[in-house]
């Protein structure tokens, strides 16, 4: 090979690690090193959103280890948190819409890029495992509203009331208000989970904005803003305002990150700095990530002060602090560029 030829290449492989690696371009010059993930490497792994994510990241580990699939353990962990009424955003006890209906949405993605959802699903305890019989026994991958629940009464899911006294006083006392700028926090369960042998799998189920809309649908049931899962690299979940998350496909953004070769950690850092970027009033509002890779590497990032995340591992079950992101991180230039 020619001289020529071996400069052009080293021109151009040092270019494309340019573009692979953004982040670098977004931040100002302070070392990413610190941030990390604490433990690297280790499968398997089950990461949550939330301290509550505990008992989901737990029951998911314990799953795999008993030889359960990557499916059947983010099935397992997340049906933990939709029981729980204390869980106010998820399941049982979920927070209503203006209505006073609760409305769950939920979707879950593995292997071969099979993945299933149901949106405003009323009345069925369990909507992650309706979206698991939605990819399995159909050939669709979202049903939404009554037919979300027709199916899962077909299919043999029982009716069950979510709304709770405690829940519904809340909702009494807000109507009373209609104080539409107080409106109720809500988070969302994510879980992400890689298996001993690198197999992914990854689920999300939430009630979704207090006091919404009839019928408005958030970020969490849709493939690649809540979740996305790409069997070839990493997992991602979310957890916010579904609004922001949407309409940049943040999920996918943090996953497509990792294809281009960044580890978990910095992938997650990359999607808050590039939605704040385009939206700057997105580091006022809640954005935030978790992810896994194939190696077991993992990490979280976001805007919200006080936004948590659980990795369960074989040798610890732990509660971390994330990297919460704002615009007085990013380079004055990169407001400039586009």
């Amino acid at each position: 090979m020619d001289s020529s030829r071996r400069s052009f290449l080293r021109t151009t492989s040092m270019a494309a690690a340019a573009v692979a690696s953004p982040l670098r371009s977004v931040y100002a010059t302070e070392s990413q090193s610190a941030h990390l993930p604490p433990v690297t490497g280790e499968r398997p792994v089950a990461v949550s959103t939330w301290p509550f994510g505990r008992v989901a990241s737990d029951r998911a580990l314990a799953a795999l280890h008993d030889g359960a699939s990557t499916l059947d353990a983010v099935e397992q962990g997340i049906r933990l948190v939709e029981s729980n009424p204390d869980e106010s955003s998820v399941g049982l006890g979920g927070t209503p819409n203006a209505d006073g209906v609760v409305q769950l949405d939920a979707c879950i993605m593995g292997p071969g890029y099979n993945a299933g959802s149901v949106a405003a699903l009323e009345g069925i305890l369990h909507p992650i495992s309706v979206a698991r019989r939605v990819m399995e026994v159909t050939p669709h991958v979202m049903l939404a509203g009554e037919g979300a629940r027709q199916f899962a009464l077909q299919q043999g899911f029982e009716p069950a009331e979510l709304l709770t006294e405690e829940r519904r006083a809340a909702w009494e006392r807000w109507r009373r208000r209609r104080d539409t700028t107080n409106v109720e926090s809500h988070d969302t369960i994510s879980l992400v989970v890689v298996n001993a042998d690198g197999e992914l799998a990854g689920g999300c189920s939430t009630s979704g904005w207090g006091y919404k809309l009839p019928g408005r649908v958030g970020d969490s049931p849709i493939l690649g803003s809540g979740l996305y899962v790409d069997e070839e690299v990493g997992a991602a979940g979310s957890t916010g305002l579904g609004e922001i998350i949407m309409r940049h496909c943040g999920c996918f953004m943090v996953v497509e990150s990792m294809h281009q070769g960044l580890d978990p950690q910095t992938a997650c850092e990359e999607a808050i700095a590039r939605i704040i970027r385009r939206d700057p009033s997105a580091e006022d509002q809640a954005v935030n990530f978790i992810a896994v890779d194939r190696s077991g590497r993992y990490g979280a990032a976001g805007t919200t002060t006080g936004f948590e995340y659980h990795v369960t591992t074989t040798t610890s079950s732990q509660t971390l602090m994330p990297r919460i992101l704002g615009r007085s991180e990013l380079l004055p230039s990169e407001f400039e560029l586009e």
